[in-house]
């Protein structure tokens, strides 16, 4: 479950990200999560709630933004819904691109410090 390591780093950023802001805790933290990052959601709220407790961010709200997957058709210049896989065709011409525009993001979004 690769899904721990990434809730890790992100805790990591965000104690970082209290540092410099002179907080002692974390509110709210959004992160931005593509269909493409290939991060199961559920793990990563299990991996929240396994590695906040005593942390700054113990008690914190965790939300997740989804990022629908969008690829870009470089023969018509559409851009258009993707599903998963690599070759998407385009809905307009039909032609096949590879260009993908979102859908693959993985970060921290927001955070509220009280």
């Amino acid at each position: 479950m690769h899904e721990v390591g990434i809730m890790q780093s992100a805790l990591d950023a965000i104690r970082q990200q209290a540092v410099n802001h002179n907080a002692t805790r974390v509110s709210r933290i959004v992160l931005r999560i593509g269909t493409l990052a290939g991060v199961d959601q559920e793990a990563l709220r299990f991996a929240y709630e396994a590695l906040t407790p005593g942390s700054l961010a113990d008690g914190a709200v965790l939300e997740i933004e989804t990022v629908p997957a969008r690829a870009y058709c470089a023969s018509c210049r559409t851009e258009f819904g993707a599903g998963r896989g690599f070759i998407f065709e385009c809905p307009q011409c039909h032609a096949f691109s590879g260009e993908i525009r979102a859908g693959r993001e993985l970060g921290i979004a927001r955070l509220e410090f009280p």
